[in-house]
């Protein structure tokens, strides 16, 4: 991991260091454990500034406890299942129309006339709708 991204992590208050007498920063154990927790929620996508939300709640290079982990876990594990349904939406409906306005597929036509869809909002509307 690049220097820069310790330092990085370390201005956003996500980890801490210490200096030493010639003014170098000194990472304890814990931090590796906050850098794999940063990581792994990274890679799912989970924003950098709510990792930092989340992470705020505790002491800085604090243990987690089981219960502290249980609550992250919890609050991603909702954020993700919501992402999962979107993708899972777009990924069955990339092939017809999903309401973005561009009237190009053959089934656009008939599933949004004269682009109602597109006086509604924009974006992919038929995505966006709650079902």
């Amino acid at each position: 991991m690049a220097v820069s991204t310790l330092h990085f992590y370390e201005a956003k208050g996500l980890i801490k260091s210490s200096r030493n007498q010639g003014n170098q920063r000194r990472f304890p154990p814990i931090v590796l454990r906050y850098i794999a927790i940063i990581k792994v929620a990274q890679s799912t996508g989970i924003p950098l500034k709510e990792i930092q939300k989340i992470l705020s709640q505790f002491p800085p290079n604090s243990k987690l406890t089981t219960e502290q982990w249980s609550m992250i876990s919890s609050q991603w594990r909702d954020t993700l299942e919501q992402r999962i349904t979107k993708l899972t939406q777009l990924r069955d409906n990339l092939d017809s129309c999903i309401g973005c306005g561009c009237l190009s597929l053959t089934e656009c036509p008939l599933r949004n006339p004269n682009d109602i869809l597109g006086k509604t909002g924009s974006g992919a509307r038929i995505l966006l709708q709650k079902k």
